[in-house]
């Protein structure tokens, strides 16, 4: 989980049993300038490899604008109070909607994206989004915070998923990690997002430990192994692998209570595993859930119409 503060062992627990973070918010510059390096990675074998080269290059982009930026204005200590005593995430999606800010970031990446080597189609959808209306650019904004993205207007949405992205990291990297606490099962505790999918650590310190990645905000959050990211539950847990291989590094983690999959990568088997790029890598898996009766509950606007 490149780009991530929190994860350095205190060298003196060495040997001990340490109590993992609940959550390690992200270090936006880092966070997507490793995406990028591993989208590029990844689509020297993939047949996907024309997508991930283009969202190799919207990361680095997104990687540009955190680092350009001047910090940004933290969430107030009230609101972060309120939402730990309600168990409430504390980046509030509806006042993010109106943030003055929030457009500021988003006029910026619109000033650089035609910069992008993209299909034509995507190159469509970006000149769409720079000339609409501000009740339309309102509307897609709406869109991206309840993640809800319309297949038939997939191109405007991914690129200000990419740049509200940027935002949202940013708000995150400014909260004291210490005064998140746990919110409904499989929701992100800074933004209240979706899990993209989760990772079991392989770093020391964290090892075989599972946590759960956030595509809006970046968060990561701790959560126990075998247990649903959709209900909660911890009985009908059952893996499935593209390969069937028992030993695979990416897995689907179905539930048999509510009928959902999420995505679990093991980065303990594979140190280079991102929890969005590998996402979108692993469409195989995506095909051959398609097949069964579960539903995928993880999400990324990276990977909507596939």
């Amino acid at each position: 989980m490149s780009g991530f503060s929190g994860l350095q062992p205190d060298p003196s627990m060495i040997g001990r049993i340490v109590r993992p973070p609940f959550a390690v918010l992200p270090e936006p510059a880092g966070l997507f300038s490793g995406r990028a390096e591993r989208f590029a990675e990844l689509a020297e074998s993939s047949q996907l490899a024309p997508y991930l080269r283009f969202l190799s290059a919207l990361s680095a982009l997104q990687s540009r604008l955190a680092a350009a930026l001047p910090p940004a204005t933290p969430i107030p200590p009230e609101q972060v109070e309120r939402a730990r005593a309600g168990k409430m995430p504390p980046l509030d999606r509806k006042l993010l909607e109106k943030s003055a800010e929030l457009r500021e970031v988003i006029a910026r990446f619109l000033d650089e994206a035609p910069t992008l080597d993209m299909p034509a189609q995507a190159a469509e959808g970006l000149e769409a989004l720079r000339r609409a209306p501000a009740e339309i650019l309102d509307e897609v904004i709406g869109n991206v915070l309840a993640d809800s993205i319309p297949f038939e207007a997939l191109s405007p949405h991914l690129f200000l998923s990419a740049a509200m992205q940027v935002h949202a990291a940013r708000l995150a990297s400014s909260l004291d990690p210490a005064l998140l606490v746990p919110v409904e099962t499989g929701l992100c505790p800074v933004c209240g997002g979706p899990p993209v999918a989760s990772i079991v650590s392989g770093r020391l310190g964290t090892e075989n430990v599972r946590y759960v990645g956030c595509a809006f905000c970046g968060t990561h959050w701790n959560e126990v192994r075998i247990k649903c990211l959709a209900c909660g539950s911890t009985k009908g847990i059952g893996y499935k692998s593209a390969e069937g291989e028992e030993d695979a590094s990416i897995k689907a983690e179905t539930c048999d209570a509510c009928r959902s999959w999420v995505k679990i990568l093991y980065q303990n088997r594979n140190p280079s595993l991102e929890c969005v790029a590998d996402d979108v890598a692993s469409l195989g898996l995506d095909l051959l859930m398609r097949e069964t009766d579960y539903r995928r509950a993880g999400f990324s606007p990276f990977l909507i119409g596939y």
